[in-house]
């Protein structure tokens, strides 16, 4: 929609209140409402001000003041109000010279998009992420001086076999084995159900959605692919949805990577494609019928893929997720239909227009916006210098025997060490102005201090090993 379109469905739909978001540096939802009276045309030029000191990762104090202009393409009638009430998502500028601000993640994206298309490679860059989640019935946790624990329950978990619920109906999940069985063993039928309705209402396509692999409440709700910043945009609808759809079932949903010990965490496996003129690049009759280009794309994921890591897999619980045994990618090869790989050729259909590489390590604690534009530019360079990325991998990479499994480069073990690899491998990113040197050096030291705030308290498991010493 147009500004003057808005303007219109708002009148006409009554709307109450405008709900005004952006997306902060990690990747969470903000916002601010406002009366619709004051939701004018003047508003798409003027916008809002605000305090971006306030903002994790963004202005220093004495340079505060920010402004957010809204997209009207945005717009959506919010699901969980009671007083009707109007999305609308913004872009993040400079009051004083008027440029969208560098460290915005929606902006990122657009100057990504803005860069494809100048190279002339492409016009269009699809994306189609699977975010897994949990849902859980209770979680507690806490940090002090003095202690430090947490506590997850749910009703489904494997753990409650033996509890008295008065009556234990059974039917709990057996780790690893919560892919697509039916309920009465899948508990959640009803509330992704319900997850699917809100999300369509919302301009989602949908296209299926089930139980996961591990116990405990583990779910997916797959999306049709979209253009990049679009599905972004979809992306943060996609985790509002969860979220609140959750508690209005007295339940809470959790994107954190690796919740459960001993059992498979939660990826966000990111389909990928590129198109020119209506028409597909990836594929061709090179291997698993990809196209050069598409294998150059790979090259160039696998590349930078420990750089990458430091935005797709951006937490120090990330990187317990990408340990060998939980169906979790640590072994940088492609393949196609090989799922122990960190890049699959998906084998549905022969259509050339369902040719797309699958990237399986991201995980869904990720900032879309920028997790998607590193990504991106990563393949680009591949494209660009023509990166071979090797020989294709179709064993089973859990099972090789050390000496093949030496020769594969894997994914980093921690956060730590992608951010190492991201200040040594940033150049691709800096193509085309998209991301600058000073939104490089505030993720590596916001991140940083993430993992000194971890790595300085110690660990519950740490009493167990060591306070008999």
């Amino acid at each position: 929609m147009t500004a003057k379109e808005l303007l219109k469905v708002i009148k006409e739909q009554e709307i109450r209140l405008i709900d005004i978001r952006f997306c902060d540096f990690l990747g969470t939802w903000q916002h601010t409402t406002i009366p619709s009276h004051q939701f004018t045309e003047d508003f798409f030029e003027e916008g809002l001000g605000f305090d971006g000191s306030s903002i994790r990762g963004w202005q220093a104090i004495n340079n505060s003041d920010m402004i957010l202009l809204p997209d009207a393409s945005t717009a959506f009638i919010d699901p969980f109000m009671d007083i009707p009430t109007m999305v609308v998502s913004c872009n993040v500028f400079d009051p004083i010279s008027k440029e969208r601000y560098s460290r915005d993640p929606r902006n990122i994206a657009l100057k990504a998009i803005n860069y494809l298309k100048g190279t002339g490679i492409a016009d269009t860059s699809y994306f189609g992420p699977e975010a897994e989640f949990f849902v859980f019935d209770n979680i507690q946790y806490s940090s002090g001086k003095n202690e430090g624990f947490y506590f997850i329950d749910s009703d489904e978990g494997d753990w409650n076999s033996g509890r008295d619920e008065g009556n234990n109906l059974g039917y709990k999940v057996r780790p690893k084995e919560g892919y697509f069985p039916c309920q009465p063993t899948d508990t959640l039928a009803n509330l992704r159900g319900e997850m699917v309705l809100k999300m369509e209402e919302l301009g989602l396509i949908i296209e299926n959605s089930h139980h996961e692999v591990a116990t405990g409440g583990q779910c997916e709700i797959d999306m049709k692919f979209s253009p990049m910043v679009e599905m972004a945009d979809m992306l943060m609808k996609y985790k509002y949805v969860v979220k609140n759809v959750a508690r209005q079932y007295g339940k809470t949903a959790t994107f954190m990577p690796k919740p459960l010990y001993g059992d498979n965490g939660s990826g966000m496996h990111c389909h990928q494609s590129l198109w020119k003129d209506g028409k597909p690049l990836f594929a061709g009759d090179s291997y698993a019928g990809l196209s050069e280009m598409g294998l150059y794309y790979i090259g160039g994921i696998i590349k930078h893929a420990k750089a990458i890591a430091a935005f797709t897999n951006p937490g120090t619980n990330s990187y317990k997720r990408l340990v060998p045994g939980f169906e979790a990618p640590v072994s940088l090869a492609y393949s196609s239909r090989n799922r122990s790989a960190s890049i699959r050729i998906p084998m549905y259909s022969a259509s050339p227009k369902a040719k797309r590489i699958e990237v399986r390590f991201p995980d869904p604690t990720c900032n879309p916006y920028l997790a998607f534009t590193v990504m991106l530019l990563a393949g680009l360079d591949g494209i660009q210098n023509k990166i071979d990325p090797g020989e294709p991998m179709d064993k089973n990479l859990y099972d090789l025997d050390p000496i093949e499994l030496s020769a594969i480069p894997q994914m980093p073990a921690s956060l730590g060490e992608a951010l190492d690899a991201l200040e040594k491998d940033h150049e691709f990113l800096l193509k085309g102005d998209v991301f600058t040197e000073d939104v490089i050096s505030s993720w590596i030291e916001w991140k940083r201090e993430e993992i000194t705030a971890v790595n300085s308290r110690p660990h519950p498991h740490e009493f167990f090993l060591y306070y008999d010493a």
